[in-house]
């Protein structure tokens, strides 16, 4: 349960409705991380446009990299919410528990040198976004990462790290269940 009120679905109204419903349109119902914002409707909006253009880029980044940035960002802010998210997403692209586990535990040494690469770049900026420096960029370079693919790796994790701090801050640290249709939750 958050911390704060919350507009449930069948009460919003207005520009609060129009947003859970293009969420609904896929998943059925918007999140609880949605609702987060109900309070304010234009913003609930603003997150749902950033999180479809965040997920639809059209860099050569693959879903598991993406999902690989997003989750490390969330297990380095130890968000409960997202990063329980991410590790179904991670799964259904093929990645098992026990690799899971040590990226969780901030070891890359079992993942392919692209997503090592990326899994760095995204705890560094995490931890320490002051620390990033052109050498981490250059490692994403080396890795075989291309400039595109370098804004949407820095956008995943910027992005996630923004969405952890509006779970973490308002008491989202509830887990998805196991079955949550995590790829239904961006907008159509």
């Amino acid at each position: 349960m958050p911390w704060i009120e919350i507009i449930a679905p069948d009460e919003a109204t207005g520009r609060l409705a129009e947003a859970y419903g293009w969420q609904a349109q896929r998943l059925g119902r918007p999140t609880e991380f949605t609702q987060l914002g109900s309070l304010e409707p234009e913003i609930v909006h603003a997150r749902l446009v950033l999180y479809k253009a965040t997920e639809n880029t059209s860099s050569t980044l693959t879903d598991r990299q993406k999902n690989l940035a997003s989750h490390v960002t969330s297990a380095v802010n130890r968000t409960p919410h997202c990063t329980s998210r991410s590790r179904i997403k991670l799964r259904q692209l093929g990645i098992d528990g026990a690799l899971l586990d040590a990226v969780e535990s901030f070891r890359y040494d079992g993942l392919p040198p692209e997503e090592a690469a990326v899994a760095r770049y995204a705890e560094k900026l995490t931890r320490d976004p002051g620390a990033v420096t052109v050498e981490d960029i250059e490692d994403l370079r080396r890795a075989g990462l291309g400039d595109h693919e370098i804004v949407d790796v820095n956008n995943q994790v910027a992005h996630l790290n923004y969405t952890n701090r509006v779970a973490n801050g308002l008491g989202l640290l509830s887990e998805v269940a196991d079955d949550f249709p995590a790829f239904d939750t961006v907008p159509a």
